[in-house]
């Protein structure tokens, strides 16, 4: 996560990598004053190497919380493409 702050503008931007993630796969929460980012991922791969079939699964789960500076305007938050 990198966090930016322009103090002219009085905007902060929080920029999240997350490989392997769809947008659809995030949710953003605003509660209490914080915004809590959180994800999954679920994979299944399946091959054969004979006699035998091969499958395997990934799965995991994330939640990241940051503290909203004094009197952030929620309704500004956005996901980026």
């Amino acid at each position: 996560m990198n966090l930016h702050e322009d103090q002219e503008q009085n905007i902060v931007t929080a920029t999240f990598e997350l490989p392997g993630l769809s947008k659809d796969n995030v949710k953003l929460d605003v509660h209490s004053g914080s915004l809590t980012v959180s994800g999954s991922v679920s994979e299944t791969s399946e091959r054969e190497e004979h006699p035998y079939v091969i499958r395997e699964r990934r799965s995991g789960k994330f939640s990241r919380t940051i503290k909203l500076p004094e009197g952030t305007d929620v309704s500004l938050l956005s996901r980026a493409p």
